[in-house]
């Protein structure tokens, strides 16, 4: 797949994802907001219906206390002797439109009544009770005339704490609420026109930090006064009490967030993989070039083989077989270089575990690479300091290991100064064994110190071409020391030079 491909595949999941994340987001916030509009249109309707019950209630105060006076004015009456109307007749109960009881009582004997109802002059009497009901509905309208007046009058003077008592308005509002379906914890206050709060619940204020949760409505709104009273109500739940309509809404959002690291983490492999892909192409066409020029040198040996004049001469014979082994050796190298590829595709190396002395194997290693570092102009010292040095390794990946970092300090040395090789061995505790492979190179930019080990990467070598490879000796080499139980680590300053520091845990026995 090509990368432009993925980019466009990229970018497209990118955009469905924001849409539908927004979709989410958009759908959830109506959602809520209708749940909000629902839960205060209903509270401003329970604290309406609240003072509406504290109003009747205040009337019915008036009407009692009225209706006290009548009665003491009627004893005090009685006991001056004042004349009484008889207690019989026909009693009335009606209801008006307002919703007060009133009775209305028809005194007289019922069986004058009845005499009248027999006698010629019934529609005579009949005229006389209509004037009788029409002189009491006026006195009875004449009380209730009273009674709103002192409503009026006397109903505002009275404190707010006689008025709507907190017992009562807790009570309507846990009524009214609960009508309405907002079961939901609440608190309250009831405060003046100045905001002084004149009495309120215990918990009122000590956990508001929200404004909008808190709804105010004006106790006995039709006084003449201005100077009105407040009921202030706050719903300390009122978030989760919206959360919880939407609360459905969670899990789409956790798939959706799935579903995203998922689409990233497959671009990430895809792109790995396309890198993948290139460093192998890479590999491949470097590989083949590798390959060519052992393979035509041992070629061309071979043709000169077959010249009469060549085999006559044992000097030429000589020169020839040492072209054929050098280049044979060459081209095992590079076979095994490809061998060692397909153990990074293995869980766990198949390693013949012995105990060797590092100090003797690191000696004979440097005393075999002092050629080709001589070769160079170059110098190697070995500074075999470690008292303990026995170590459970696989002796051939170890020898591997130790010469494929002396091969890269030739392969990435300074034109500008002679080759400069150290290679050191310490304990730096009672448990540990510590390797270092130190040159003066070129050194590594630190952009590259992170890659190095990766597989197939290779570090830039600016305009020199004669550094040839695969990418897979330091993969190779960080897999065999933690294949083998160790660690490595790598110092580098441009231009200055590179440290390798191998450390390996000593052998138990």
């Amino acid at each position: 797949m090509k990368k432009q491909t993925i980019w466009i595949l990229t970018v497209l999941m990118a955009i469905a994802f924001l849409g539908l994340l927004c979709i989410q987001i958009f759908y959830m916030k109506n959602i809520a907001q209708i749940r909000y509009e629902q839960f205060a249109q209903g509270v401003r309707q329970s604290l309406v219906a609240v003072t509406m019950h504290l109003e009747q209630d205040e009337t019915r105060h008036f009407l009692e206390d009225d209706v006290r006076q009548v009665q003491t004015s009627a004893v005090a009456s009685q006991f001056l002797g004042e004349r009484q109307p008889s207690t019989g007749g026909i009693k009335y109960s009606f209801t008006t439109s307002t919703g007060l009881e009133a009775d209305l009582t028809i005194k007289g004997n019922l069986n004058e009544i009845t005499n009248l109802q027999k006698s010629n002059n019934l529609s005579a009497h009949y005229r006389s009770l209509q004037d009788t009901y029409r002189d009491r509905y006026l006195y009875q309208k004449g009380v209730l005339d009273d009674v709103i007046l002192n409503i009026i009058s006397k109903a505002s003077d009275r404190p707010i704490s006689e008025r709507a008592d907190s017992a009562r308005v807790a009570t309507y509002l846990r009524q009214e609420l609960d009508t309405l379906g907002l079961k939901v914890p609440f608190e309250f206050a009831v405060a003046n026109h100045n905001g002084t709060v004149l009495y309120k619940t215990s918990d009122f204020g000590a956990n508001i930090s929200d404004r909008d949760n808190m709804f105010v409505q004006t106790l006995f709104p039709n006084d003449v006064t201005r100077q009105h009273s407040y009921l202030k109500v706050y719903f300390p739940t009122k978030s989760d009490y919206i959360f919880s309509s939407v609360s459905f809404m969670v899990p789409a959002f956790a798939f959706t967030l799935i579903l995203l690291v998922i689409f990233v983490y497959t671009i990430i492999v895809a792109f790995r993989q396309k890198k993948l892909t290139e460093m192998k192409n890479d590999f491949i066409n470097n590989m083949t070039h590798e390959f060519k020029t052992p393979i035509s040198s041992i070629s061309l040996a071979s043709q000169m083989l077959n010249d009469p004049a060549v085999r006559k001469s044992p000097t030429m014979l000589q020169q020839i077989s040492t072209v054929i082994t050098d280049e044979t050796k060459r081209l095992r190298f590079q076979v095994e270089k490809v061998l060692q590829m397909s153990m990074f595709d293995r869980q766990k190396a198949t390693l013949k575990l012995d105990e060797v002395d590092a100090n003797a194997a690191i000696f004979n290693i440097v005393n075999t690479f002092k050629l080709k570092v001589e070769k160079y102009g170059g110098s190697i010292e070995a500074d075999l300091d470690a008292m303990d040095a026995i170590v459970t390794v696989d002796e051939m990946h170890f020898t591997n290991v130790i010469f494929n970092l002396l091969d890269n300090a030739v392969k990435y040395r300074s034109e500008e100064r002679p080759l400069q090789l150290v290679v050191t061995s310490r304990n730096p505790d009672e448990e540990t064994l510590e390797i270092t492979v130190a040159d003066n190179g070129i050194g590594i930019r630190r952009d590259d110190l992170k890659k190095i080990f990766d597989k197939f990467y290779r570090v830039s070598t600016g305009n020199r071409h004669d550094v040839k490879g695969f990418g897979l000796g330091l993969a190779y080499v960080r897999k065999m020391i933690t294949e083998l139980g160790g660690d490595i680590k790598v110092e580098s300053e441009f231009n200055s030079g590179t440290k390798f520091i191998i450390i390996l845990p000593l052998s138990k026995n």
